[in-house]
């Protein structure tokens, strides 16, 4: 990518401003909207992983789209995917009635799935938001079990509609709605802070004993679960990796209390992590896995992959007006194609080994850069006050104020990343799966400086 240390430049006076048309997004859209808010650019173009704003300005996107854009913008056999659907005269979207198009998809990503888990599996097209494919698993498995209880993980993000903020672990998206009962959040492993207090991986081992004794203990106040919720990686709670012993036990003891386990796979899956999918670190085999994001290869899309046994909602139960989306198809079947053909889960692995031991480097002798870590190209850094007291773990506070600084800064360097974790204080780095070792110099590079600057600041 250029260099765009002269940023602006040589723009007339009458030409698109990014100001002007963050203001005219501000005055008309929702408060709700969130990026704009830190990263105050106006897309113009954009192509495998740059970014270039309404004044020219270029930028290395490592936001992605929150991870949904695996082959990076506009990639060819993404784009030829979606324009021979056109060209041919095929339909847009057939609510559920079968296409060529969507049975060849449902062979593709059923190909990519373990073969134990994909020769029993049914798969459900939902509305194309990854939170639409949580809701179907929460009904799917409360009509199968029937049971309603619900295990769920701190720290966990799964969407944002009513079922799915019941599951989250942080509640204020849920303070001023209701949402369903029945959800008991267990700690999550996280290694920089151990909720336990223990670290390690006795804190791995006394984690997965109290999932147990909530389970085993007739008195624990949980009615038999219809399933447990987890992420193999959480990604808005700060790109944290679950360990594989860990979630070996969570499939063990699931398994023997006969409690489905459905892993949440929307931003983890389909090569981010390093392997097709983050459960395949552990190997494991789900009961059901939720599936958006990537899976339509950067076109909304959203699925729900579960064994067959569970299968016993009526006609009709969920449905949704686009679960016939046949250009999410295309383009879904054409990435996945790719991503298999060129081995992409291995080079996330390589490029992502390389960015962590920049990102380690940049921590090197900077106490505020606290925790490094992630797998393949779904990374973070946390970042934390070090002027603040530290916990008995020896862990200080998040520091969203350093955080937001450093992701400003970086974004002045032609840099966009994302923040999560508690508070908004870890940077994270979703970089398409195509990124090259040159561009992850580069974004490494401008990293450093942008923390640089901000800590200097």
């Amino acid at each position: 990518m250029t260099d765009d240390s002269d940023r602006g430049a040589g723009r007339r006076s009458g030409d698109p401003s990014n100001e002007r048309l963050v203001d005219r997004q501000a005055s008309r859209e929702s408060n709700a909207r969130t990026y704009p808010r830190y990263l105050p650019m106006a897309v113009d173009h954009a192509e495998g992983v740059e970014l270039v704003d309404v004044e020219g300005n270029r930028y290395y996107d490592c936001l992605a789209g929150a991870g949904s854009i695996p082959l990076g913008h506009n990639h060819p056999v993404v784009v030829d995917a979606i324009r021979a659907v056109l060209d041919d005269g095929r339909p847009t979207h057939t609510l559920d009635l079968t296409t060529p198009v969507r049975d060849a998809f449902l062979d593709t990503v059923l190909a990519t799935l373990p073969e134990e888990f994909a020769e029993n599996a049914r798969v459900q097209f939902c509305s194309p938001a990854g939170t639409d494919a949580v809701e179907a698993a929460l009904k799917l498995m409360q009509t199968s079990t029937g049971n309603r209880d619900v295990l769920a993980f701190r720290g966990a993000y799964h969407g944002m509609t009513a079922g799915s903020l019941a599951l989250m672990g942080d509640t204020a998206p849920r303070e001023h709605v209701e949402v369903p009962g029945n959800v008991h959040h267990l700690p999550y492993p996280y290694d920089y802070r151990p909720p336990l207090g223990i670290g390690g991986e006795a804190e791995h081992e006394a984690l997965a004993a109290q999932t147990e004794s909530l389970l085993s203990d007739p008195l624990s106040g949980v009615e038999d679960p219809a399933a447990m919720v987890l992420e193999p990686m959480q990604g808005e709670g700060g790109s944290i990796p679950s360990p594989d012993g860990w979630l070996r036990e969570m499939r063990r003891i699931t398994r023997e209390h006969d409690v489905p386990l459905v892993l949440d796979e929307i931003q983890s899956g389909v090569g981010r992590t390093g392997t097709m999918y983050a459960f395949e670190h552990a190997d494991v085999v789900p009961d059901a896995v939720l599936l958006s994001k990537a899976v339509g290869g950067g076109v909304p899309l959203s699925i729900l992959v579960y064994h067959e046994r569970y299968d016993e909602w009526a006609a009709g139960a969920h449905v949704g007006t686009f679960r016939g989306h046949q250009l999410g198809m295309a383009a879904g079947r054409a990435a996945l194609e790719y991503i298999v053909e060129e081995d992409l889960p291995a080079h996330a692995a390589d490029v992502g080994e390389r960015l962590l031991d920049h990102l380690r480097e940049s921590a090197s002798g900077r106490p505020e850069l606290a925790d490094v870590r992630g797998r393949g190209l779904m990374l973070g850094v946390e970042l934390v006050d070090t002027d603040a007291g530290a916990d008995a773990t020896g862990a200080h506070p998040p520091d969203s104020d350093l955080a937001v600084a450093v992701q400003r800064e970086c974004f002045e360097r032609g840099l966009v990343v994302e923040r999560g974790g508690r508070e908004g204080a870890t940077v994270r780095f979703l970089p398409p799966l195509v990124v090259t070792s040159e561009e992850v110099d580069d974004i490494a590079e401008r990293f450093e400086a942008g923390v640089a600057a901000a800590l200097d600041g």
